[in-house]
């Protein structure tokens, strides 16, 4: 004679019906669509920015057109739009990069050196709320390559905001130096909106807002974050702590933010920065990027992606 199930087995099976679908829809998923010169990056395929690698103009690879959670767009308009937007450095600044003013003797932040696009070293992937891609670039000055660079971002979804995790590491067949400059390093050119000039605001770890405060000092984050069509959202930076020096932030009230633990001279004009790689070894920068809308606790988001990362 078969058996009924208990009224409770029956509770606990509808329960986890009524559950199940909703922790799945839960999980933000990440996903990419690559194309000849880029990879679109979506979240609940929803557009969330672009990594591009083949531009004609700006030589070297970086994000485009990020956006917070709610769909606004936090980095200004690549190219910016004349009349809309300020349009200085549209060249060095498309959104957001690495990049340095003198390294081994050339200039990648004009444009005067290519960082070259090699290949993926690991294709881009998601496992739902992550996704993940790596990718081998040359730096090439003249007809002689430098040095390469192996450089891995993940993307994860959470709910304060997007998260990116950018790590790079150079190694090359030559000695290899890293200057002084305030144009080295990570760096990130904000929406006009958003802009200290336009009602935004630049605030560091140690409270401090602003150019006039922010420039020039080392803090362990730094965020830059304002509000388009009523709705707060910004753009957060974090070296990683284990870098080999802490960074100092390049901040300008007309909208850009760049992390740069090169520049000790240029910030304050004591003894000149020079960072050597020597042949063989291999130097590394990590940095997080918080892309975030909405009422965002800063301190914890720097504290839970420090917490987060493996050695």
């Amino acid at each position: 004679m078969q058996r009924r199930p208990s009224s409770r087995l029956v509770f606990a099976l509808g329960i986890a019906t009524f559950v199940c679908p909703l922790v799945a829809h839960a999980e933000p998923a990440v996903s990419f669509e690559r194309k000849d010169d880029r990879l679109d990056i979506r979240i609940d395929g929803k557009p969330r920015g672009e990594y591009v690698w083949g531009d004609r103009t700006i030589l070297r690879p970086y994000f485009s057109s990020l956006r917070a959670p709610n769909g606004i767009q936090v980095t200004r308009r690549n190219p910016p739009v004349e009349g809309q937007d300020a349009v200085d450095h549209a060249n060095m600044h498309p959104g957001l990069w690495l990049a340095f003013g003198d390294f081994a003797g050339s200039d990648f932040w004009r444009n005067k050196g290519t960082v070259r696009h090699v290949e993926f070293v690991e294709p881009p992937a998601s496992d739902g709320r992550t996704g993940s891609f790596a990718v081998r670039n040359q730096y090439v000055a003249g007809d002689k390559t430098l040095c390469e660079e192996v450089c891995r971002i993940v993307i994860r979804a959470q709910s304060n905001g997007t998260l990116l995790t950018w790590d790079s590491q150079f190694s090359g067949k030559d000695e290899l130096a890293f200057d002084d400059q305030e144009e080295m390093g990570l760096g990130v050119r904000v929406a006009t909106p958003i802009t200290v000039k336009n009602g935004g605001t630049i605030l560091n770890s140690d409270g401090l807002k602003n150019e006039p405060q922010v420039w020039g000092k080392q803090s362990d984050w730094c965020d830059y974050s304002g509000t388009i069509d009523g709705q707060p959202v910004g753009i957060l930076l974090m070296p990683d702590p284990k870098n080999f020096r802490r960074s100092w932030f390049h901040s300008r009230d007309y909208g850009v933010l760049v992390a740069n633990p090169f520049g000790r001279k240029a910030f304050t004009k004591g003894e000149k920065s020079l960072v050597v790689v020597k042949p063989g070894e291999s130097f590394r920068l990590r940095f997080g990027i918080l892309v975030h809308s909405g009422a965002t606790d800063l301190p914890a988001a720097y504290s839970e992606w420090v917490k987060s990362l493996k050695p």
